[in-house]
């Protein structure tokens, strides 16, 4: 039975489709060419991690698109290297490498909306994973989201969000379509493949039953609360024409709206690295007794001046 993609997907329209050549991405590939979805360039980045294999999952991520008469990109990204220079994880560097890679081949190919074979568990571990690192609550995956490299914007679309590993898996067995397998996803080095193949499963044997759902669910609820208070803070009219929060108004407001209503603006105001630590620092701004500048990442500023707050 093929997988199921999300209501909003369109197959009708051009797409790059993100492919490692394992198990999800291959099954999204499939699932696409059943659904009718012809206008597809695969798009393969060798991360050089795995030495010979991650040559053989390019060749074979080549197979795969030559054997379904798809155009294809494939190139080379040293992982290891960018994780030393930028002095960040290879999960980071290797996400960065990608976008980057993802944005040569919009460019090449005129298209910006790239395809990803997220699923249910991967949104569920990515859930656990921003809950524990307590900066970004209960946030999730999400269908749709947009990123941004260099002057490129790309939108990235995960239209498997709500199939589960399982039937993947079952999809794949009963099709008898080939994938390639990274024994380095269940070895347990990174938090993420600890939290796969340890902690959701105890936590279902604690609960008696399948947790990921109620987690996704969690997730979407909280999603659901931002929204409606976003909403709400729209409604305020707190921004001046000059685009600058206005600080009598952030006044009035209780300290839960005020520090959304401060992260809003510095997220719109293109401030990288928010955290929910970098608001409870501007947040002492409102007062008229406080310094009247708080630094932030990319050399800017929030600061206090004629009763506004606003970045420079």
């Amino acid at each position: 039975m093929p997988l199921a993609l999300d209501s909003r997907f369109s197959p009708r329209r051009r797409y790059l489709l993100g492919i490692s050549g394992g198990r999800d991405s291959v099954a999204l590939l499939h699932t696409l060419l059943e659904a009718g979805a012809q206008k597809v360039v695969l798009c393969h980045l060798n991360h050089q991690l795995r030495g010979l294999f991650s040559a053989h999952d390019a060749a074979f991520v080549r197979d795969q698109a030559e054997a379904c008469n798809l155009p294809f990109e494939i190139a080379r990204a040293n992982i290891q290297r960018r994780a030393a220079e930028e002095k960040v994880s290879i999960e980071v560097a290797s996400r960065r490498s990608r976008h980057d890679f993802f944005t040569e081949c919009a460019r090449k190919h005129r298209c910006n909306t790239v395809l990803l074979a997220h699923h249910a568990d991967d949104n569920a571990e990515t859930i656990l994973l921003n809950l524990l690192r307590g900066s970004a609550g209960f946030k999730g995956m999400r269908y749709e989201s947009k990123v941004e490299v260099g002057r490129k914007k790309l939108t990235l679309l995960r239209p498997l969000l709500g199939v589960r590993r399982s039937e993947i898996d079952q999809f794949l067995e009963a099709s008898a379509i080939p994938y390639r397998d990274d024994a380095s996803n269940v070895d347990p080095f990174t938090p993420r493949n600890r939290l796969r193949a340890e902690i959701l499963p105890l936590l279902g044997e604690l609960m008696a039953r399948d947790v990921v759902p109620a987690i996704v669910r969690a997730s979407e609820s909280s999603l659901e609360s931002e929204e409606a208070l976003d909403e709400l803070l729209r409604t305020l009219d707190l921004i001046d024409p000059q685009g600058r929060l206005f600080l009598p108004k952030m006044r009035r407001l209780a300290e839960p709206l005020q520090r959304r209503a401060l992260f809003l603006y510095l997220k719109d105001a293109g401030v990288p690295n928010l955290s929910r630590d970098l608001v409870e620092r501007c947040l002492p701004l409102l007062s008229p007794d406080t310094p009247a500048k708080v630094s932030l990442p990319g050399a800017l500023h929030c600061c206090r001046r004629a009763s506004r707050i606003f970045v420079e």
